[in-house]
């Protein structure tokens, strides 16, 4: 049986701990921080980067905003000091981290409140996994994800991670196109995920997923999506040293291009630092 609604999905999310910047540490990355790393000449960051031997830099350059980096940005411990420098100090990797913990939060309980057994989670551009493994191993109900992706590499180290999770029995590995795969599904996903993928897709690519996603939901099925804004204050840095173009919008411009796909009653929850909101979509 389903959980109690609560009133508000803020509700859901009120207990979390949330890394946060401090107002000196703010004002410093803001007058110092960010304007060296935005305008200091690109091709001597990269060199640092590649002298230090930093994997996230690495990583970027490889495959932009891509699983790697992600994992390093999430892990507890980095090998190399200048990655330790870079997730602890830096905006985007605190971030993504809160993203982390309030996606996985919002999953669960969207999970919790599906009203049959067993729940399907589909996840989108998934990567290894973390967030669905968070958020599976927190629910309380019997569901099993689907998780889709390009690249069979994220899915090696997905598997391994879901087994140190205890989650591997409920997860299912599929490579391949987002639209194709959704059109071959047995059955219709209860929540769909897609945290991450936004931020790196065009207006036109967001709505095609969208409609194909929500061709083979159930009406009031939910999906859970996040958008970007600029205020970690550092895109051109991203974007000249890291390859990463990002795509800012704000909540209300991806709402309005995931509405065209057939969802609508979105709720926004943003993490403290204000640079993720993650939301919730019903389809219509």
């Amino acid at each position: 049986m389903a959980i109690e609604p609560l009133k508000s999905p803020h509700a859901w999310v009120s207990d979390l701990q949330f890394e946060k910047i401090g107002t000196l540490r703010k004002v410093l990355k803001a007058g110092v921080v960010n304007p060296v790393a935005n305008y200091f000449p690109a091709p001597i960051q990269k060199l640092a980067l590649r002298i230090f031997g930093s994997e996230l830099a690495l990583s970027n350059w490889k495959d932009p905003g891509g699983w790697r980096s992600m994992v390093i940005s999430y892990q507890d411990r980095r090998d190399r000091v200048v990655d330790k420098i870079l997730c602890t100090l830096g905006t985007i990797p605190k971030a993504l981290r809160n993203r982390r913990k309030l996606a996985a939060r919002v999953i669960a309980r969207l999970i919790d409140q599906t009203p049959h057994d067993p729940v399907h989670v589909l996840c989108l551009g998934a990567g290894p996994g973390h967030i669905i493994n968070d958020a599976l191993a927190e629910s309380r109900r019997q569901a099993h994800a689907t998780l889709v992706d390009l690249s069979a590499e994220a899915f090696d180290y997905g598997r391994r991670l879901a087994a140190e999770k205890g989650t591997a029995d409920r997860t299912q590995f599929i490579q391949g196109d987002v639209c194709d795969v959704a059109a071959r599904l047995d059955k219709p996903p209860d929540v769909v995920k897609m945290i991450g993928i936004c931020e790196y897709l065009s207006d036109e690519l967001v709505v095609q997923i969208a409609r194909c996603i929500s061709g083979v939901m159930r009406p009031g099925s939910a999906i859970v999506f996040n958008s970007i804004s600029d205020a970690h204050g550092t895109d051109r840095f991203f974007r000249r040293v890291f390859g990463l173009k990002m795509i800012h919008r704000s909540p209300a411009q991806l709402e309005a291009l995931m509405a065209q796909g057939g969802f609508g009653e979105f709720t926004s929850i943003p993490e403290p630092m204000g640079v993720y909101h993650v939301i919730i979509g019903r389809k219509g």
